[in-house]
């Protein structure tokens, strides 16, 4: 058997760049529902109604997609509701979220963060790739930092050719 070819230039190369794109790979759509109109005057929960309302509706339209559900009225929404809301959704929708679609985004990519192997940066310049056609929250840099910060030995923001220095340990 051949002797592996080891680039030791890139082996040993310092300058780590992390896309944050790519820790969320999943491009399942968001589906929004607000419940206000399942509400009497957008404000008040009646069982009865709320029931019928959940009974009658088109859950098959969320088919494979990730559910934002949520109130965009102040009404008091019981624990229960949401749960019997779930319980429908949950048929058709892949995951159902009580979060706003941009909660909901912030939701999986923290997902992505949490579950990556930050301890492969240990000692590295990090550069946290800035630019892209995807927009990643900025939240999500935040909790990147967060995980770099006492592993990496300097954190960056932005593109090779521009960058910002962030943190230096």
């Amino acid at each position: 058997m051949p002797e592996e070819i080891i680039n030791r230039v890139k082996a040993n190369e310092k300058l780590q760049t992390v896309d944050l794109v790519k820790l969320f790979h999943d491009p399942t759509p968001v589906a929004e529902l607000d419940i206000k109109d399942f509400l009497y005057m957008g404000l008040l929960l009646k069982e009865k109604d709320f029931r019928e309302h959940l009974k009658n509706h088109d859950w098959s339209q969320y088919e494979g997609q990730y559910l934002s559900v949520f109130c965009s009225t102040d009404a008091i929404i019981a624990p229960w509701a949401w749960m019997l809301l779930t319980s429908h959704a949950a048929l058709h929708a892949k995951e159902v979220f009580h979060l706003t679609p941009k909660e909901v985004s912030h939701e999986l990519y923290r997902r992505g963060v949490e579950a990556y192997n930050w301890s492969q940066y240990q000692d590295k310049f990090i550069l946290l790739k800035g630019c892209g056609d995807i927009h990643v929250p900025d939240s999500i840099y935040l909790l990147a930092t967060n995980k770099l910060i006492g592993t990496a030995k300097k954190i960056m923001y932005g593109e090779a050719c521009s960058f910002v220095p962030v943190w230096k340990g």
